[in-house]
């Protein structure tokens, strides 16, 4: 039997200077608000594929934003951490800990992450381990 391949949606992109490991595997926090973990994963629909961003909380672990559409551009990441920020009662410093997707590696992206006042975080480029907590929901 053939094993079917899952598609992944990790981009790198090539010209970003990658943000450092904040998290280290350690999917802990015991404060809510200090460290955050987010992915995109996709959906199968009648009208085509529909794309979901989350951010999970690693203190609760809840889902504190969250965006969907039928892109995966880096607005969708962005509306998923605006989201967060407003409901997640956000620590300043808040670590936001991703993979090197071109999503999270955007300027778009990394804008948002300072103007909130928040770090980002990426794991190492097909390392699935790096952001177990977020590839595990």
């Amino acid at each position: 039997m053939t094993r079917r391949r899952r598609r992944s949606l990790t981009r790198p992109d090539k010209k970003a200077r990658p943000a450092p490991d904040l998290i280290g595997r350690d999917f802990t926090a015991s404060v809510p608000g200090t460290k955050l973990v987010g992915d995109i994963t996709f959906l199968p629909t009648a009208e085509g594929w529909l794309y979901l961003a989350c951010w999970l909380d690693l203190a609760t672990p809840e889902v504190v934003g969250y965006a969907m559409a039928d892109h995966h551009r880096a607005s969708l990441v962005v509306d998923a951490l605006k989201m967060a920020h407003g409901r997640g009662d956000l620590q300043p410093g808040c670590i936001t800990h991703s993979d090197h997707g071109s999503e999270y590696t955007s300027a778009e992206f990394r804008c948002q992450v300072g103007e909130l006042g928040l770090q980002q975080s990426c794991g190492r480029t097909g390392s699935c381990f790096d952001n177990a907590a977020a590839e595990s929901f």
